[in-house]
């Protein structure tokens, strides 16, 4: 079978572990060569480690997504070893959570640098290689949280992921004539924050099971990676600038 992202470079943050494990595992499946990105050396090593066993490129870049001058070290050095980027995925995010009286001015900043910031400027500092590709394709990352009827508890959280949905509708707007296509998806996914989140709130957890039509939360590499492995590909190349649930159907995003 023909892999359809034979050669493409693809940086990823927040990958060593969860969903962003989850899409580097399904992007190097296609054949996809891959710059691990994230704040734990060991985690990023191990899954650099697991795509070259899958025999593609692969090589970990610790960065703190919060630092400017650190997503321009990255950039640089992804550039430096694998020519270019053609998929960047800005999936590292903090999560500021809690009823508005409750979340700190740190905690809100935090979720802002390493959102919408950080996706603003690595989507600006990889804009030249994503347009020399000729089929350059962001993928931001999103929260059916900030759609939620009822969002206490999940203000601060939908605000972040509500600038980035904007972030990439503008990206999408401006660059399509540079050949690069950008978009939001949308994951529930079974991730050790989600995890988390079940284990601390378990009645709210089975509750917001419930909503799901599907019955199911999404597994990190076969429901949510080989999705975006698929956006990736030339079969989606006039998709662009637009939100994708991969939440098994529990938002509306009308």
């Amino acid at each position: 079978m023909t892999k359809q992202l034979e050669g493409k470079v693809a940086l990823i943050t927040g990958a060593g572990q969860g969903v962003g494990r989850g899409i580097a595992l399904a992007l190097a499946k296609q054949g996809a060569n891959i710059a691990v990105s994230g704040r734990s050396p060991g985690n990023i090593g191990e899954v650099a480690q697991e795509l070259r066993a899958l025999g593609v490129k692969a090589e970990s870049f610790v960065c703190n997504v919060k630092d400017k001058a650190s997503l321009e070290k990255l950039v640089a050095d992804v550039v430096g070893a694998f020519g270019g980027v053609d998929i960047l995925v800005n999936n590292a995010q903090e999560v500021p959570l809690g009823p508005l009286l409750d979340v700190t001015d740190e905690a809100f900043e935090a979720g802002f640098d390493s959102g919408p910031l950080a996706t603003f400027r690595l989507m600006k500092a990889c804009h030249p290689y994503l347009k020399k590709s000729g089929e350059g394709v962001i993928i931001n990352l999103a929260t059916s949280a900030s759609e939620r009827w009822d969002m206490a508890g999940y203000g601060c959280y939908g605000a972040v992921k509500k600038a980035i949905r904007q972030l990439t509708r503008a990206a999408a707007a401006e660059w399509g004539q540079d050949g690069i296509r950008a978009l939001t998806i949308a994951p529930h996914a079974d991730s050790p924050g989600l995890k988390s989140w079940f284990e601390e709130r378990p009645e709210e957890a089975a509750a917001f099971f419930k909503t799901i039509p599907l019955r199911r939360i999404g597994r990190c590499e076969e429901d949510i990676g080989a999705a975006v492995a698929a956006l990736c590909t030339p079969a989606f190349s006039y998709l662009t600038g637009t939100t994708i649930p991969l939440d098994g159907g529990q938002a509306n995003f009308d």
